[in-house]
């Protein structure tokens, strides 16, 4: 999959853009607050239909202007592909196909798959299980629109189930005979994602472990660790246990919307006791595992976008990434950096086309 050219009007500090992208490399290099990053996120923009960075849309409207529009050309599967994605204040974003409106986002998710690695990635690891959930959840949802349906469902009626908590509660009344419609309905979506989670990562866990190893010289010995308590007993039994918990809580304390990765540098917390270089070559092989794992499931390499990569890491491991991208197809490849003779020098040693995008002032 291809992106051949990209337009931008009113999106964040572009007031007007057009680019046309090479089909292998593209270098957008420039000083900070030029717009580099800007550029990765439309493009992340259009495959997810929301920015990786801030995902309130109005944000993302350039300052005294009313409305924002990405307008982009595709080469998918040998056709052409046209997506446009608009958005005006006080109004429903619209993407399009071919000129043709989605119905809900859900039917777009996983048309363009992507694959995005960036500074941002570090909340992975600092912030708390939402953020991790979100990853895998990102990942599988992009070649399996059922987990995608499941998951959604799952959250409209775990919402639905603290509302009725809260009614409880505020009202002093209980009512189990419904709660038990919810708890029903819980575990029918919940028990899927549960056993899909565990089927993608029984994959996913060995890949990540080789890329790390190859981004590192395999000096390292790092894991992943699904934790669930879905893993102890039933999510129907797990509700029925925190019954009274629940209520004083007046929300749902147990499911898979508590679920968490357990990121971990020696049988230890990566968190507390890996170094910035550690974490970073941690991250990046969690994102090129995803990359892995997307094409082998769609059968179409992913675009990758690398924002600012080289912050933080050593010549060596520097070397190492440069050559896991050259020795793997990886299709079309976005690179972000303030340097633009070290970005050019580095994918020149790649033997691939490329283009350059000097922005601001070079």
């Amino acid at each position: 999959m291809i992106l051949q050219s990209l337009s931008l009007i009113n999106y964040k500090n572009f007031e007007s853009i057009n680019l046309e992208f090479d089909p292998q490399i593209n270098c957008m290099v420039g000083q900070n607050g030029v717009g580099k990053t800007n550029i990765l996120d439309a493009i992340y923009h259009l495959s997810f239909g929301k920015s990786y960075f801030n995902p309130i849309t109005s944000q993302n409207i350039r300052h005294d202007a009313d409305f924002f529009v990405i307008d982009a050309l595709y080469k998918r599967n040998e056709r052409d592909e046209k997506v446009l994605i608009s958005a005006q204040k006080g109004q429903k974003k619209i993407i399009k196909r071919n000129g043709k409106s989605y119905d809900t986002l859900s039917e777009h998710i996983g048309f363009l798959p992507l694959v995005i690695i960036s500074p941002a990635d570090r909340d992975l690891i600092t912030e708390g299980s939402t953020m991790r959930r979100k990853f895998i959840d990102g990942v599988i949802s992009q070649s399996n629109p059922s987990y995608l349906h499941n998951l959604i469902s799952y959250n409209k009626v775990l919402s639905q189930r603290n509302s009725l908590l809260k009614y409880f509660a505020a009202n002093q009344t209980f009512d189990n005979n419904t709660l038990s419609i919810y708890n029903e309905q819980l575990q029918d979506y919940g028990s899927p994602i549960y056993d899909e989670r565990n089927r993608f990562l029984h994959d996913f866990i060995p890949v990540f472990k080789e890329r790390y190893n190859t981004i590192t010289s395999g000096h390292e010995i790092i894991n992943l660790k699904y934790q669930s308590k879905l893993s102890e007993a039933p999510l129907a039994q797990l509700l029925e246990q925190s019954l009274s918990k629940d209520r004083a809580l007046q929300y749902t304390s147990t499911g898979i919307h508590k679920d968490d990765l357990s990121f971990q540098l020696s049988g230890y917390p990566i968190k507390k006791f890996g170094s910035q270089g550690q974490q970073k070559s941690f991250l990046i092989a969690l994102k090129l595992a995803q990359f892995e794992c997307l094409k082998k499931e769609s059968n179409i390499a992913p675009i990758l976008l690398l924002d600012d990569i080289f912050d933080k890491l050593d010549e060596q491991r520097v070397a190492h990434i440069v050559k896991l991208v050259a020795d793997n197809n990886f299709g079309q490849l976005f690179i972000s950096d303030t340097h633009n003779e070290r970005t050019e020098q580095v994918v020149k040693n790649i033997s691939q086309s490329y283009k350059m995008f000097p922005l601001g002032n070079q």
